[in-house]
């Protein structure tokens, strides 16, 4: 067991950085760092850890393989042992290359429309697989799952991050996946409270309203919350959303009647309280570095999450607790929570593993049986399928949000290889650089397969619209052989309502992955087609 200080014995500086979790790249090196603004080089970082005693780190990008050598040396160079979190959703893959990148959870939530037992078991399942893979690798804080009730189609933040529109299937599936992954000594958290799937508005850019009675907010969007609590939930993560209900002025993150007042008090909450990103648009926009800290942990945020600059947030809590606008005992209320979480992991099993280890937790045949269970289980299909009537010339037509960017793409990748080995000529398009459908001097039958889903920090509207108009002029000429769409039903159910009949073959997966691809595929084409590279479907 891990022995911690007493918060009450710490030098004021080190009980502060107890509070803070900064950002870094998973990768080894510091030429491999993708956002040099957001992700301290190994010197900043080092100084970070050691020099200033911050209590963790929340990694992004690299290696499965790559983040268990860098979570091994973190922790060595700590005194405190770290928190070290990623918002690892679906699955460690989601983040890690060569872990389990697992379906979004609105996948979950379509399987629990029909089959709740089966969906609830999935959901456990899958807790499971992620605490397993994020422990071998050193993750012991999982920034998951997403409980935000999304019943805005329009939500461009949540969409399918969310287990759905249902408060009550929201509600068992996240309780299932905690219930999974704290079988395992790892942290989970529900966030975003008290909620963020109604929304139009992307918090990472700015400040959405939830403009809600309390009726309206007990039922639906603190339901999956409550039961989250119930369900040991280690930590709730705030949104950064104004909610006129409880306080016109402060997002929630920032506010103490939100923070303290429905979370801490009304619902009995006495985990971890951690904020969102404070880099998101919705803060960094209208408060300062120091004043979106301040606020926050006078709202009675426990952790303070990716703040601009951690050393000038450390030193200006210092200066208000030593001015009294803050409290000492307030700092170490907090800092027990910190160290109440830490002491409920076990650093030993956490990171270090040997290459052989690494292999027998990561990727194992269940988790690979178990995503292609919630991709088949999940995914939609219909018209005439398989596709075996070609004409001359058929055309590949795949449109992404950003070629540069996509990592799910490639001529390996059975989107692009297996509609080639029957025959298909690939035109890849992007919303970057977008392309008018001009069908006239493109001959013969096309397929169309559109990557869209709601992401972070970017909107898939101007991709839904320009696969719309390549849909429509498929259509108009009759020319389209079959629709596949990974990613948002949304977008998919708006692209269906287009079809003149109902026999045009169509496929939906949830997942953009290579194996949602593969099984995309071998629906499209029949399994007969999946001989592509070696390539042999399970039976």
């Amino acid at each position: 067991m891990t022995i911690l200080p007493a918060p009450r014995t710490l030098p004021l500086d080190r009980l502060v950085a107890q509070m803070f979790v900064v950002r870094a790249s998973g990768h080894l090196f510091d030429g491999q760092i993708r956002y040099p603004a957001w992700e301290p080089n190994r010197a900043a970082l080092s100084e970070l850890v050691v020099d200033r005693g911050i209590g963790g780190v929340l990694l992004i990008d690299g290696s499965a393989a790559e983040v268990a050598l860098r979570t091994e040396a973190l922790q060595t160079e700590a005194d405190i042992p770290l928190l070290v979190c990623a918002d690892i959703e679906e699955g460690v893959g989601q983040r890690f290359a060569g872990a389990s990148h697992l379906p979004p959870l609105m996948a979950l939530g379509a399987i629990a429309q029909t089959n709740p037992e089966r969906a609830t078991e999935l959901a456990r399942e899958m807790g499971r697989v992620t605490a397993r893979e994020a422990l071998a690798i050193g993750i012991n804080w999982i920034l998951a799952p997403v409980v935000d009730v999304n019943n805005n189609a329009a939500n461009p933040v949540i969409n399918v991050r969310s287990f759905g529109d249902d408060p009550a299937i929201v509600a068992t599936l996240a309780t299932a996946f905690i219930e999974g992954a704290r079988e395992l000594a790892v942290l989970t958290t529900a966030k975003h409270f008290p909620g963020h799937g109604d929304t139009s508005v992307d918090s990472h850019w700015e400040l959405p309203t939830i403009a809600h009675d309390r009726a309206r907010m007990d039922a639906i969007e603190l339901l999956p919350f409550k039961d989250a609590i119930a369900a040991n939930v280690d930590s709730v993560m705030t949104a950064h959303v104004k909610v006129p209900l409880w306080d016109a002025k402060n997002p929630a993150t920032l506010s103490p009647a939100i923070t303290t007042g429905v979370l801490r008090e009304e619902l009995g909450f006495d985990g971890l309280i951690a904020t969102d990103a404070l880099v998101m648009g919705a803060i960094a926009r209208e408060y300062s570095n120091e004043a979106a800290i301040l606020g926050a942990v006078k709202a009675g945020a426990d952790v303070v999450l990716m703040p601009d600059d951690a050393i000038d947030g450390i030193e200006a809590v210092c200066r208000a607790v030593e001015s009294g606008e803050i409290t000492r005992d307030r700092i170490e209320a907090s800092v027990a929570r910190i160290f109440a979480a830490k002491a409920q992991v076990d650093f030993s099993e956490t990171g270090g593993v040997a290459a052989d280890e690494l292999r027998d937790r990561i990727a194992t045949p269940d988790a690979i049986d178990l995503d292609r269970q919630i991709l088949t289980a999940s995914r939609k299909s219909g018209g005439l399928l398989p596709i075996d009537d070609l004409d001359a010339s058929p055309r590949n037509v795949i449109i992404v949000d950003d070629l540069f960017r996509c990592s799910v793409l490639g001529h390996h990748r059975a989107a692009v290889a297996v509609p080639q080995q029957q025959g298909y000529e690939l035109l890849c398009l992007d919303a970057q650089s977008f392309r008018d459908p001009d069908l006239s001097v493109i001959p013969g039958a096309i397929v169309l397969q559109v990557f869209v889903r709601g992401n972070p920090f970017g909107s898939s509207a101007a991709l839904a619209a320009m696969a719309q108009r390549w849909l429509e002029a498929a259509i108009e000429r009759d020319r389209l052989t079959g629709l596949v769409v990974y990613g948002s039903p949304y977008a998919f159910e708006q692209f269906r309502a287009c079809f003149p009949s109902a026999s045009v073959p169509f496929v939906f997966s949830f997942s953009q992955t290579p194996e949602a691809q593969i099984l995309a595929m071998e629906k499209l084409f029949g399994s007969g087609a999946m001989s592509w590279q070696g390539f042999k479907p399970n039976a």
